[in-house]
């Protein structure tokens, strides 16, 4: 007999001394014998990371006691380093099986991994058969498991068994990891992507919650308000009593009716597009990821994360397409057709329609004039490894991994998402300084200067008030920006 999967290489051993999570004490590989063990090489910033943890939970829960998967987190930014920083991303993405901390890339070194994602792939007798990088979907991950589990329980390895694994314990609060935010001064409210809950929440201005869009349960369902199922909701636009709003994981765009009390689907199918996707008409075209969006005239545009383009659906034609980026990953400027993005995860436009992106794999801030000049230009930022936390001349000023923006009166605000930090960029000066935040992770109000954030993901103006998607903190923070000073909202009925 052929075999096809037959490993020559002894597996690594984990190092000793690195930090586990999800698990009550260190494991090594003898936890795992007789089992097909799955090593996932992730980092929480990673759009394709993201894709994969859901595919890995499907899987894990169809071969309950025949495969264990480990996740390996080897950090790319510095802030992704700590274990406390894993922990809330692990909390916030639903993993549960054991992941190590591999702060310092020993493990990554060992199995010479090269890329985020990287799916190693052991054998029940403890030894290499193969590795995947990059995405694996759910349906070719069944394929590949029932050719190797076939294969190892011919040869009489395989030995199911229980699993290890942590159930996460439900957060108790108002807000679970809220994502994005969006300021109704006009009228007087603010829109709160309460992103863990899978819903959205409109409060006023002072947090009292009006209105709840959505019944908290995970899925893909339109109607009544109290009805509706949104999965992980971010980014969202208003238009009087309209309100679009970007349901990530759903990979969709949804519409509410605020008046009706409606939701209706208007793009996406609910499936995750893959390679190469074409335009077309909205509800028949698979999106990837739309983290942010940002209302021009008729054209909603979208930060596809996912797909590393700005997307624009005409909601006269109802089409969709791509109009920014090619779909390759890096910082490139240049004709919109031809320059490349790295995970647009958030997006404003001015009085002009120009757009300004938050470009988080390369922490940078993007211009798109599409309008006029038809050219892409970097503001901040320099490379797929170039990150840090420096004011001044944007040319120099460093961010790390920003996920929210605004734009207000010439100045684009920053939610500088792994500083702790929210920064301001003048669209005519071009520099850069910190508003609020020292810089720690923490939940402290007062003056700015001092006042502390955990990774802020979403931020939205409102007169002379910033309003803060505090993701970390599970709360809504505004900045007073004529006494310098930061409050956090009591967002509850």
């Amino acid at each position: 007999m052929t075999s096809k999967y037959a490993g020559k290489v002894n597996a690594p051993p984990f190092p000793s001394g690195v930090e586990w999570l999800n698990s009550p004490g260190s494991l090594s590989l003898e936890h795992f014998k007789g089992k097909l063990l799955v090593l996932d090489f992730w980092s929480y910033c990673c759009i394709n990371c993201m894709h994969v943890i859901p595919v890995l939970r499907r899987l894990e829960r169809k071969y309950p006691e025949e495969i264990a998967v480990v996740g390996v987190h080897s950090a790319k930014f510095d802030e992704e380093r700590a274990t406390e920083h894993i922990h809330q991303a692990i909390m916030r993405y639903g993993v549960s099986h054991p992941v190590i901390n591999d702060a310092d890339k020993v493990v990554w070194q060992s199995y010479a991994v090269r890329a985020w994602p990287t799916l190693m792939f052991v054998d029940p007798l403890g030894k290499v058969v193969g590795r995947i990088e990059g995405e694996l979907t759910y349906d070719d991950g069944v394929t590949l498991f029932d050719e190797m589990l076939a294969e190892f329980r011919a040869a009489g390895t395989l030995r199911p068994s229980p699993g290890h694994y942590t159930e996460q314990a439900l957060r108790v609060g108002v807000l679970n990891y809220p994502g994005k935010i969006v300021a109704d001064e006009e009228n007087e409210r603010l829109f709160i992507a309460d992103t863990g809950h899978n819903r959205v929440l409109v409060t006023d201005l002072n947090g009292e919650i009006q209105t709840v869009i959505g019944s908290g349960h995970e899925g893909l369902a339109d109607g009544v308000l109290e009805g509706a199922q949104f999965n992980h909701p971010q980014g969202m636009a208003v238009y009087g009593e309209t309100l679009f709003v970007a349901d990530t994981e759903n990979h969709a765009l949804r519409v509410v009716d605020l008046e009706m009390g409606t939701v209706e689907t208007i793009a996406g199918t609910g499936n995750q597009a893959v390679g190469h996707v074409e335009g077309g008409l909205a509800l028949e075209v698979d999106l990837r990821s739309p983290w942010d969006i940002a209302l021009a005239g008729r054209n909603l545009h979208i930060a596809m994360a996912g797909s590393h383009q700005i997307w624009t659906m005409n909601l006269d034609t109802h089409i969709v397409q791509a109009t920014v980026g090619t779909g390759a990953e890096n910082i490139v400027d240049g004709p919109p057709e031809e320059a490349l993005l790295a995970q647009p995860s958030g997006i404003t436009v001015d009085e002009d329609y120009v757009m300004y992106v938050a470009d988080s794999e390369t922490s940078s801030i993007r211009a798109v004039d599409a309008v006029s000049a038809h050219h892409v230009s970097t503001l901040v930022g320099a490379g797929l490894f170039d990150f840090g936390d420096a004011d001044g001349e944007a040319s120099g000023a460093r961010l790390q991994h920003p996920l929210g923006i605004d734009y207000d009166g010439g100045t684009v605000f920053i939610a500088d998402t792994y500083n702790h930090k929210i920064k301001r960029l003048g669209t005519d000066s071009l520099m850069v300084s910190t508003l609020a935040g020292s810089g720690e992770p923490g939940h402290d109000d007062g003056p700015s200067a001092s006042a502390t954030f955990y990774e802020p993901g979403g931020l939205s103006m409102g007169g002379s008030t910033i309003y803060v998607a505090d993701t970390n903190n599970h709360a809504v923070r505004a900045i007073d920006l004529d006494t310098a000073t930061v409050r956090t909202l009591t967002v509850d009925f």
